[in-house]
């Protein structure tokens, strides 16, 4: 089992519910400080989105953080330098685009995300029959390679998704890219609780969680909990200060907990009869 496996599985162990924000490296000064901040506010892992310029998976908030961290000189060394300085209690993931590491070559690519103390890697462009040569180099050196399962994933494809997966399972809540919603999608929760007990990887929701409230109906749903990005990422480019985020994750970390409490509660009735 990888570091980051482990934690999160610690982390549910103990009867949490998992908060994972998304911060966009680059995106205003001194944004190393966000992550400092969010991690310290209970972020059970924090991941750290690459800025790319053609993405394919990111909504216009974080488009628009990826671009001006893009305009302030933002590269995957600076990136990699940055998180390399950091002293964290908790995982870091990094979101990127494989034409990034393959532009650096995989072992280079492997090599320096290890040094900068990452322990996980999502890449959405890189589909797992094609992952074959990626996970040659990072397996070996201790990198989960986090997969994605999406509303129109089929059984027969989820099963090999679920074999190959590694850190956690990023459960895609809504068909689309990522955005900020109002309300919760339907598919969301119909994710946590397909993929609730699949897996012995925690199962994560993300894209269209924006809110507490999202994060606990996700939890309440069967999911370990959520990943939130642009919520977070559009309050840093509105200016609010680091410990704005903070309170921010906090919200989310009491609402999923509180539900993932719920859920235990639930289980326990129904197992002693009480909710016959």
């Amino acid at each position: 089992m990888s570091q980051l496996a482990a934690t999160l599985a610690d982390h549910v162990a103990q009867g949490r519910g998992l908060i994972v924000p998304y911060l966009c490296a680059g995106m205003r000064p001194a944004w190393e400080d966000d992550v400092i901040a969010v991690a310290e506010a209970g972020a059970d892992a924090v991941e750290i989105g690459i800025p790319f310029s053609d993405p394919s998976m990111d909504g216009p908030t974080i488009q628009r953080a990826s671009e001006r961290a893009l305009e302030r000189g933002t590269t995957v060394a600076s990136v990699l330098a940055s998180l390399a300085r950091l002293s964290l209690d908790v995982p870091l993931v990094v979101m990127t685009y494989y034409n990034l590491l393959l532009h650096q070559g995989l072992e280079r690519s492997v090599g320096r995300l290890r040094e900068s103390g990452v322990a996980g890697v999502i890449i959405p462009d890189l589909p797992i029959e094609e992952a074959g040569p990626w996970w040659e180099v990072a397996r070996p050196a201790g990198l989960a390679t986090v997969q994605l399962v999406s509303p129109v994933t089929s059984e027969d494809r989820l099963r090999t998704i679920l074999a190959e997966a590694e850190g956690f399972v990023y459960a895609v809540g809504l068909m689309g890219v990522t955005g900020e919603r109002a309300e919760l999608a339907a598919s969301a929760t119909q994710m946590a609780s397909r993929l609730a007990g699949r897996s012995s990887l925690p199962v994560l929701v993300g894209i269209g969680v924006s809110a507490p409230e999202h994060a606990a109906a996700v939890v309440r749903a069967g999911a370990s909990g959520a990943v939130v990005g642009s919520a977070i990422v559009r309050r840093a480019l509105e200016g609010h200060a680091p410990d704005e985020l903070a309170a921010f994750v906090r919200a989310l970390r009491e609402a999923a907990d509180a539900a993932a409490r719920e859920r235990t509660t639930t289980r326990s009735v129904e197992l002693s009869g009480g909710g016959a």
